[in-house]
């Protein structure tokens, strides 16, 4: 068994999308090799209403599958399928584009108007970008939890992890798609297929990742034998840590345990042609799905509108 080191770790930058939602984003928009198959990620926690009720209107995607995952509030959705419906809290959405799909999804705070969520934005292959438009809508009740001895809990949205199956298949990343708490002060081991490339996000608490060579990055506080690299709550500012190759992680939670996402996919080492929420993989079929947006065409299933 081998620890994979940490390789990057940053924190998450604010942007304002859709008609006006503020939101943090995780990443995207730079390397895409860095979390490949992995494009961006996006942390929508938010308590004002007014930074989040104008939500995301009428928008395309292609190419791409969009995961929507909501801890708290609502999001109601509906696309150019006809498709309509409503994520609530724990709920998860996993959306194929494929050749391209128009939806908006609208945000709606909880009885105290708060609103928390992720999107994560998967790559599909180049023989996959103009497949079928899919969704898998997912309720809560369906995403199995395991809860270890010491109290470590673990949500299995996608994949297997201690042999439990999340209720999402048929993607093309293969991913695992974890939601992990790790009580206070407990230390856990964390299988990840070797094959796949894999990163926490940190969004409560926080820990400190074991690592095999010696640590860097911007929110390293603490060296221990060159062994470990801390990542501090910042109160409540979120992280991102990337690891390298190996099969497990180590996490050590800190005083007040950790909550974060590990998610995990085969990389698909493809060019990547990006466009908003088009990504092709030249400029060429770019330029293709604006044409065909701005003649009525892009649509290939349902009803342009």
């Amino acid at each position: 068994m081998s620890i994979r080191p940490v390789s990057h770790i940053s924190g998450t930058t604010p942007h304002l999308e859709g008609a006006g939602v503020s939101l943090q984003r995780v990443f995207g928009f730079g390397d895409p090799s860095l979390t490949d198959p992995f494009l961006m990620m996006d942390d929508f926690r938010n308590d004002r209403p007014e930074n989040y009720v104008k939500g995301f209107p009428w928008h395309p995607h292609r190419g791409i599958e969009t995961i929507t995952y909501v801890l708290a509030g609502e999001v109601e959705h509906g696309d150019s399928l006809g498709n309509r419906g409503t994520l609530g809290a724990g709920d998860v959405q996993w959306m194929t584009a494929g050749s391209g799909i128009l939806h908006q999804e609208m945000p709606k705070g909880d009885a105290k108007g708060r609103m928390h969520g992720f999107q994560l934005w998967a790559n599909l292959p180049s023989n996959l970008k103009m497949t079928s438009p899919r969704y898998q809508d997912v309720k809560s009740k369906e995403i199995p939890e395991i809860v270890d001895d010491d109290g470590t809990a673990v949500r299995v949205v996608v994949g297997e992890f201690w042999g439990k199956k999340g209720p999402v298949d048929g993607i093309a990343a293969d991913p695992q798609y974890l939601d992990v708490f790790v009580p206070p002060g407990k230390r856990k081991v964390l299988p990840v297929d070797t094959y796949r490339s894999a990163f926490a996000y940190i969004f409560e608490g926080s820990a400190t990742f074991r690592d095999a060579s010696k640590p860097f990055g911007v929110l390293v506080e603490k060296e221990v034998g060159g062994e470990e690299v801390h990542v501090r709550d910042m109160s409540g500012n979120r992280t991102l840590v990337v690891f390298g190759a190996g099969d497990e992680i180590v996490v050590q939670a800190g005083d007040h345990g950790v909550r974060f996402l590990l998610v995990s996919g085969a990389p698909i080492r493809e060019p990547v042609a990006w466009h908003g929420p088009i990504v092709m993989n030249t400029r060429e079929e770019l330029m293709t799905a604006v044409r065909e947006l701005q003649n009525g065409t892009f649509i290939k299933e349902g009803v342009m509108r």
